[in-house]
């Protein structure tokens, strides 16, 4: 998938090493590969050439004054102040793995000198290699963690800094650092997620490459010969990974020089949320392929092409601004087979580019839904025209904002009289159409929208402003965190001890949990590299799937408050069928004042669980019930009826495969349900990813006024072998599905995106995806790996954009009645609509 490219990596002497200390490096000696005169004479030679007024003009604004033409964007960076991050005791310890290993490096630790000149590239990739960490040759590992810490300065380098599995590179957010590539870089980028072998192999196995951050960087290639393809980031990621408030600055091509630099290179992956950056310059500023992404808050100036899409499933880039580009967003590849799975470009501004969209649909393309796009609230400004094929001719004019815009399968459903036996009856039923055009905007709910009318979005809070003495530490305050001993009561009290104006600081390790959590209603927690939230399974607590018990609660039933959840992760220790890992009622005092970010749910499949694949691996050569020994959660998340919440880049992944033990071989786990949505609202979810649970992955219940933006879904793979009602009974009190119109051994299957009750709820992108049938592949050949997979349920007003499912017969069900074929809307890889509606 996506475009081939060989790098012969610098990096062979892992082949040779398979640990590393600041002793011994792992990269080599901490020399400069020039002399420092030498380097200052390049850096001279090279000076500020290919700098744009853009770039001068970022460097120039004050602390808190915004970037031109971007959408809330916050300058974020240049105070000077301290940040607590480097500052606060570091004193997290890996609970079910080594606890001497060092989990924070600071890059000036090993020997990065961030001076401008000297040649930091080996220093900082010792910084990251060290201490036996997970890289060439290891699929995944949760047991060695490591937060990357860069001071500011101008850190130069020769080569990608590599970042390894389970890392999170994180730069001073008060004073961004700069990476800066030297004249003589050779490499893939400046920052390289998944290095390249020869013939085209990896370090990790793309799908499965999670866990990483890269956060608060100046990305710098512009001493680079612009006539070489480099980029500032090479992104081939999966679930549980993030990029934010970064900036990127290339070579603004000229006249007579183009450039062939590139901002961010996604090749392929299977992935999660990228925000807040700002690129300048450059070929194309973002080459993107991916299954399914969420880009938000995304700047391009004086780029080439702003988006090249090479290839996806689905994609939704919100708030975007795109500044004197050539292209805005080109999604012409493949031609008349148009390589674009499905594309939402909603509440965007293009100012000054000269084609907006390139697209390649059109009547004569195949297959059917290839290339479906759809506009959101798009603002073309001094851009004509607004969309054109790739010969040129003009589909849409621009110089206007376009309110909605669909091209692909359409959907409209309605109730239908039908005399059935003299008596008169009422069944849903669809029109549909193949189509390229402007359509009429859904009716939007003021409780979901900001002032300017756009949907409401907030980006992960990174507390640059806070001192570092209003940071509580758990440790410090008497909790284990060592995933044996009871942490309950310790844990509770030190919540209970955090002032309004402080922020709860969980060092990493895991707390162990045996009966419920409260949260207080105005509290901010934040975690040190995803510390981890137990639930034990042996409590009797959360014994009991019959009469289930939340085991973290957010606020009581009409509370309200401020309380925010960064960096966390919660798992169960053991089976814990009567567990509602989280529960929450809470309701912000402001709309988005309470929420979740980069915070996820992870059932099994890694240390310290005792669900791995020792107990739980796959039989699907044998047939079975559920294994009680492999049982989880009962319910992973619970927004309650007064609930109302930003989430975003959260991933519920009840583990399909193991990450610890080797060979990292497939696993049964019997989880109950996924996410449960009762909220009236407003509740926004950008970027989430809720995979194999046996019911469902989301459940939309008695909601109202919900916005979700590119969910994921993934069948348990083991299934029907043994099917969804094996371990579970259905319970109408969480309103369960009861498949009871199911009469094929594939309908007994998780549903993906369930509505039951629910009104003005609003999906902008989905891929709810079927692989297997006991394992078994040959479904994906035929389609039917499980008869449907979205099912409206006395439900309206719903609104669904970009929906991708794959090898569902049928896409969606209302009221049992099956109205969208999967044989009517062929992609590339998936069937996509591109909008279902029941009004």
């Amino acid at each position: 998938m996506g475009r081939p490219t060989l790098f012969l990596a610098v990096f062979l002497s892992f082949l040779a090493s398979s640990t590393a200390s600041k002793d011994v490096p792992l990269f080599g000696g901490q020399d400069s590969l020039l002399t420092a005169p030498d380097t200052a004479a390049e850096l001279e030679k090279g000076a500020m050439r290919y700098v744009g007024p853009e770039i001068q003009a970022l460097n120039n604004m004050d602390a808190v004054e915004a970037p031109p033409n971007t959408h809330s964007h916050v300058k974020r960076y240049g105070s000077g102040k301290p940040y607590w991050m480097s500052q606060i005791k570091r004193q997290g310890k890996i609970a079910y793995g080594n606890e001497s290993y060092v989990l924070w490096r600071n890059v000036r630790d090993y020997g990065a000198k961030g001076d401008g000149v000297t040649d930091d590239t080996y220093a900082i990739n010792n910084a990251t290699a060290d201490g036996n960490r997970c890289g060439l040759g290891c699929d995944s590992q949760t047991t060695t963690p490591a937060i990357v810490y860069f001071p500011p300065g101008t850190y130069m380098i020769s080569a990608p800094l590599v970042q390894w599995y389970y890392t999170q590179f994180i730069g001073d957010a008060n004073n961004l650092p700069v990476i800066k590539a030297l004249p003589n870089f050779f490499g893939i980028g400046l920052f390289d997620s998944n290095v390249y072998l020869p013939y085209g192999y990896n370090w990790y196995t793309n799908q499965n490459n999670f866990w990483r951050q890269i956060r608060n960087f100046v990305l710098d290639i512009t001493l680079v010969d612009p006539a070489r393809s480099v980029h500032c980031i090479h992104w081939q990621v999966a679930q549980a990974t993030s990029l934010q408030n970064l900036v990127m600055n290339m070579v603004v091509s000229g006249p007579n020089e183009k450039t062939q630099q590139q901002g961010i290179f996604m090749d392929n992956g299977s992935g999660g949320l990228l925000e807040d950056i700002i690129i300048n310059g450059g070929e194309v500023g973002f080459f993107s392929g991916n299954q399914q992404f969420t880009c938000r808050n995304l700047t391009f100036n004086n780029c080439q092409t702003a988006i090249f899409q090479n290839w996806n499933w689905v994609f939704n880039y919100k708030s975007i601004s795109i500044n004197n580009c050539g292209i805005g967003l080109d999604l012409s590849q493949g031609g008349l087979v148009p390589a674009t799975g499905s594309v939402i470009l909603q509440d965007s501004v293009m100012t000054n580019v000269q084609y907006g969209i390139v697209t390649s649909f059109s009547r004569n393309s195949t297959p059917s839904a290839a290339g479906t796009m759809v506009l959101d609230n798009v603002d073309f400004r001094n851009t004509n025209p607004a969309i054109i094929f790739k010969n040129n001719t003009v589909l849409l004019p621009g110089n206007r904002k376009v309110d909605s815009f669909i091209q692909g399968s359409a959907y409209t459903a309605y109730e239908s009289q039908v005399v059935i036996e003299n008596l008169t009856c009422y069944q849903a039923t669809a029109d549909y159409t193949r189509m390229q055009g402007e359509v009429r905007a859904p009716p939007k709910p003021a409780s979901l929208l900001d002032s300017e009318g756009k949907w409401r979005e907030r980006g992960r809070p990174q507390y640059e402003g806070v001192p570092v003495e209003k940071f509580k530490s758990s440790f410090d305050f008497g909790c284990h965190g060592d995933g044996l001993q009871d942490d309950t009561t310790n844990v509770q009290n030190f919540l209970n001890s955090i002032a309004p104006d402080e922020i709860a600081y969980f060092d990493h390790g895991a707390y162990l949990i045996r009966d419920t959590i409260r949260i207080p209603n105005n509290i901010k927690i934040q975690g040190e590299i995803w510390p981890l939230i137990m639930i034990d399974g042996s409590s009797p607590v959360f014994q009991n799937e019959l009469a289930p018990v939340p085991a973290v609660v957010v606020g009581r039933p009409g509370d309200t408050g401020t309380t925010e959840i960064v960096d966390i992760v919660f798992e169960t220790r053991g089976p814990a069928p009567g567990a509602i890992l989280m529960e929450w009622n809470l309701a912000g005092e402001t709309p988005g004042s309470t929420g979740i970010w980069d915070t996820h749910w992870r059932i099994g499949g890694s240390n310290g669980t005792l669900l791995q694949a020792d107990r739980c691996t796959k039989t699907p050569n044998i047939a079975h019930g559920a294994n009680k020994t492999c049982w989880a959660a009962h319910t992973l998340l619970h927004l309650t009826h007064t609930a109302s919440l930003m989430m975003s880049n959260n991933w519920g992944w009840v583990a399909d495969h193991e990450l610890d033990l080797p060979p990292n071989n497939q696993i049964d786990l019997y989880n109950g349900r996924g996410l449960l949505v009762e909220s009236q609202g407003p509740v926004w979810i950008y970027g989430g990813s809720f995979e194999h649970s046996m019911l469902y992955n989301y459940n939309i219940a008695n909601a109202k006024d919900i916005y979700l933006g590119v969910l994921q879904s993934e069948t348990a793979y083991m299934q029907n072998n043994p099917d969804a009602l094996s371990t579970w009974q259905t319970n109408p009190a969480y309103s369960d599905p009861t498949f009871d119109e199911c009469y094929q051994a594939t309908c007994y299957k998780t549903f993906g995106l369930r509505f039951f009750n629910s009104t003005y709820i609003y999906v902008y992108g989905g891929g709810l995806y079927s692989f297997f049938n006991n394992y078994d592949q040959g479904c994906l050949i035929t389609e039917n790996c499980q008869t449907q997979v979205i099912s409206l349920e006395q439900s309206e007003g719903i609104y669904l954009y970009a929906m991708s499912t794959k090898a569902a017969a049928n896409m969606v069900e209302v009221d049992g009645v099956s109205l969208v074929p999967q044989a009517q809307n062929k992609n590339g890889f998936c069937q996509t609509v591109a909008i279902f509606e029941f009004p």
